[in-house]
């Protein structure tokens, strides 16, 4: 108890979490004003986790309020589970965040320095790297980094809005494929019949 008690208060944490996870923004185009609010989302779900997990325990004080009682450790406060699985889901975190870093890197070093063809002066369907395997990565990255955080330190915030962000990533994936559509046609998809939407060889 005295080791996850020590995770509070702890407002330089708050601000070191939440500057790290919202690095991966700065890989991501920002073409038009509904194209932010997917990050929005993202960026509100990063500050739940960041002051829940260093800040205060707003959902555990809030429950333990209103049902009269303390919440298990691991249960809306502390490491997820903690009582069943202990660190793991803290480890799990890390890999989640190490592979959402490759796929939104390559991502987007494959659209930044591939898409738009400077010598002819129009863009091109993208189809190497990892979008050789999915149409979204760098969606796909941000989904899996809000998976981890919530494998290390579960809170009813967290909870509540994940939904919503996939959700606006999903619409916001669906929206740019219209797009892709209207400019390449028959080509994109053909690469869309080809290749998954977020998870290689299944979705």
């Amino acid at each position: 108890m005295e080791t996850l008690q020590s995770h509070y208060h702890q407002w330089w944490g708050v601000l070191f979490f939440t500057i790290v996870y919202s690095i991966a923004l700065l890989f991501i185009p920002f073409y038009k004003k509904m194209d932010r609010k997917p990050a929005t989302a993202y960026f509100a779900f990063i500050l739940a986790f960041a002051i829940e997990m260093h800040g205060i325990p707003m959902s555990m004080y809030l429950i333990s309020w209103i049902i009269g009682k303390n919440l298990p450790e691991g249960v809306l406060w502390g490491h997820t589970l903690f009582s069943k699985i202990g660190y793991t889901g803290m480890y799990l975190n890390i890999l989640c965040a190490v592979v959402s870093l490759l796929l939104i890197s390559n991502g987007w070093y494959n659209i930044y320095h591939k898409y738009w063809s400077k010598e002819g002066g129009k863009g091109k369907v993208v189809k190497t790297g990892i979008y050789k395997y999915i149409r979204h990565p760098q969606y796909t990255g941000f989904i899996l980094l809000t998976i981890g955080m919530i494998l290390e330190w579960a809170t009813l915030p967290m909870l509540i809005m994940w939904p919503f962000v996939v959700w606006m990533y999903y619409k916001l994936a669906k929206k740019e494929e219209k797009n892709m559509i209207e400019e390449f046609g028959e080509e994109y998809i053909m690469y869309m019949k080809k290749t998954k939407m977020f998870i290689p060889f299944i979705l």
